[in-house]
C-alpha cells in the first residue's frame, strides 16, 4: 500500500499526528517515540516533504523506511507526495511565517502575514572585528543608542543608504536578526518575504536586496516598488481605472507616482529624504553657530520643531541644544527656533516640491484631472515634518494630506501584497 501520512507543525502535539499515520506502517511507533521537543515543519514542496519523512525514520530506525520496519511501505508516486505537500501548506497557513519586510534606511519594518506589522526598528548595525570577521553586537534600537558614542573597537553604522544595501554583509546580518526577533523561539519555517525597493532602484541594488534577504533564510524573496505599497497602505483605490498621487518621503529617497489599475503610470525617484533634512541641519548649525552636532541631535530636532514653512513671526517655538563650540573645543549649548529650522531645510523641502511638480507635468490629461479631484497623498516618516503639505499645496494649487498611519504605510502596504499575492502578482517581482 502506499505511505499516506500528513505533516503538521510543531504547534501540534504528537498525540494529535499520531491518529493520522497509518497504523501498519513503521511511523507510527517513530513518531510515538519522538521527545516533545522535536518540531516538525510545514512544507509545500516534494523534496522537503521527503526530507522530514526521511528525517522520521532516521529518528526510530537510523534507516529509510523501505530498508527498516515495514517491508510493505513504499514511497508514494510524486502526485501523492504534491498533494501531501498542499495539505501541509493548509495546515501550516495557519502558523505562517511569511512576512513584508519595508527595509528603509532610516527604519526597517516588518509585518508577519495574519498579525500585521509586529516589529519597527531603527536600520542600525553595531559590530566589532575579531579574527578579522565582523562580530554583530547589538541590532535596532539598542545599535541606534551607540551612534556617536563608540570606542575605536566598535563601529555603528546604516547598513542601507538611499533606500538600497551599501553594506551586504551586515545588512544580511541585521535582516537574519530581525527575523529571530520575529520568530522568538530558534527553530523556525524558512518564511517567503516581501520587500519593498525604491521605483528607481537599479537591477544590481535590486539583486544585492534580494540576496542579503535570501541570505538571511528566507526560502524566497519577492520585490514590491514602494510607491505601490505606499498607496495601498495608505488606503488608496489604486486598483480602480482613476489617477491616484502618492509621495513617499523615507529617510533616503522621496518617490513621487501616479497609479491607476494596481501598478505605475509614471514615477520619480529622487535621492532626498528625512536623512538629507539632517545633514541640511547639521550644516546650517554649523555655519550660523559655529557648533558642530550630531546626527541624533539634528534628528531630534527635526521631529520636535522641525517645519517646511517659514512660521508667521519669523520665530515659532524654539528648544535648546547641545553641540561642541568650533572656535574652541569646548561642550556648548544653544537655542534655535522654527523659523531657523524652516531655512534649514529649504533646499531638501524645495527638491520635494519640484519632483512633485515634474510629476504633474508628464501625467497624461485623465488622470491628472482625478489628481485634482482627489489631491496628493503624503506617506512615510519625511512626511510628518511640519507644514511640508501645506508648502507643496502652496506650489501646486492640489489639496495635500497625511496618511493617518504614516510611518506604517510602506510596511501595511508591503503586508497587503503579500496576503493578497495572487491577486496583485503582477506587481511583485520574484525574478530580477
Amino acid at each position: 500500500m502506499e505511505l499516506e501520512w500528513r505533516i503538521g507543525t510543531s504547534n501540534l502535539s504528537r498525540e494529535a499526528l499520531l491518529p493520522l499515520v497509518p497504523l501498519d506502517l513503521v511511523w507510527r511507533p517513530a513518531l510515538a517515540s519522538m521527545p516533545p521537543q522535536f518540531d516538525v515543519l510545514g512544507a509545500g514542496t516534494v523534496e522537503s516533504v521527503r526530507e522530514i519523512a526521511v528525517e522520521f525514520s532516521r529518528f526510530h530506525l537510523g534507516t529509510f523506511p523501505a530498508r527498516g520496519g515495514n517491508k510493505n511501505a513504499r514511497w508514494p508516486g510524486d502526485h501523492r507526495l504534491k498533494e501531501i505537500g498542499a495539505e501541509c501548506m493548509a495546515i501550516g497557513g495557519m502558523f505562517s511565517s511569511d512576512m513584508a519586510i519595508d527595509l528603509g534606511t532610516a527604519n526597517t519594518l516588518v509585518y508577519v502575514k495574519g498579525k500585521g506589522v509586529i516589529l519597527n526598528e531603527p536600520s542600525v548595525v553595531a559590530y566589532y572585528f575579531k579574527d578579522g570577521q565582523k562580530k554583530i553586537l547589538a541590532v535596532g534600537e539598542d545599535a541606534r543608542l551607540m551612534l556617536g558614542r563608540t570606542p575605536g573597537s566598535i563601529q555603528a553604522i546604516r547598513p542601507l543608504r538611499d533606500g538600497v544595501i551599501a553594506d551586504f554583509d551586515v545588512a544580511e546580518s541585521m535582516i537574519k536578526e530581525l527575523i529571530k526577533k520575529v520568530h522568538k523561539r530558534g527553530f523556525f519555517p524558512k518564511p517567503r518575504v516581501i520587500v519593498c525597493v525604491p521605483h528607481g532602484a537599479t537591477p544590481v541594488e535590486k539583486r544585492a536586496i534580494r540576496q542579503s534577504v535570501e541570505a538571511a533564510g528566507a526560502r524566497k524573496a519577492g520585490l514590491i516598488a514602494e510607491p505601490i505599497a505606499a498607496a495601498m497602505g495608505a488606503g488608496l483605490p489604486i486598483t480602480d481605472p482613476t489617477g491616484n498621487m502618492v509621495v513617499d518621503i523615507g529617510g533616503g529617497t522621496t518617490e513621487v507616482a501616479v497609479l491607476s489599475l494596481s501598478d505605475i503610470v509614471y514615477a520619480m525617484s529622487v535621492r532626498v529624504g528625512g536623512d538629507r533634512m539632517d545633514e541640511s541641519i547639521v550644516s546650517y548649525i554649523r555655519r550660523k553657530h559655529n557648533v558642530q552636532i550630531g546626527e541624533a541631535t539634528a534628528e531630534r530636532i527635526k521631529t520636535t520643531i522641525g517645519c517646511a514653512r517659514m512660521p508667521e513671526n519669523g520665530r515659532g517655538q524654539s528648544m535648546e541644544v547641545r553641540g561642541v563650540d568650533m572656535l574652541n573645543g569646548v561642550p556648548t549649548q544653544f537655542e534655535i527656533n522654527q523659523g531657523q529650522v524652516a531655512e534649514a531645510v529649504l533646499e531638501p523641502v524645495q527638491q520635494i516640491v519640484d519632483a512633485v511638480m515634474s510629476t504633474l507635468e508628464v501625467t497624461p490629461p485623465d488622470l491628472a484631472g482625478d489628481i485634482v479631484d482627489r489631491g496628493v497623498m503624503l506617506t512615510g516618516g519625511g512626511a510628518l515634518l511640519g507644514g511640508l503639505d501645506l508648502a507643496i499645496r502652496e506650489q501646486t494649487g492640489l489639496a495635500v494630506s497625511v496618511a493617518d498611519n504614516a510611518l506604517h504605510c510602506v510596511a501595511i502596504g508591503t503586508g497587503t501584497a503579500l496576503e493578497y499575492e495572487k491577486q496583485l502578482r503582477h506587481v511583485i517581482d520574484y525574478e530580477s
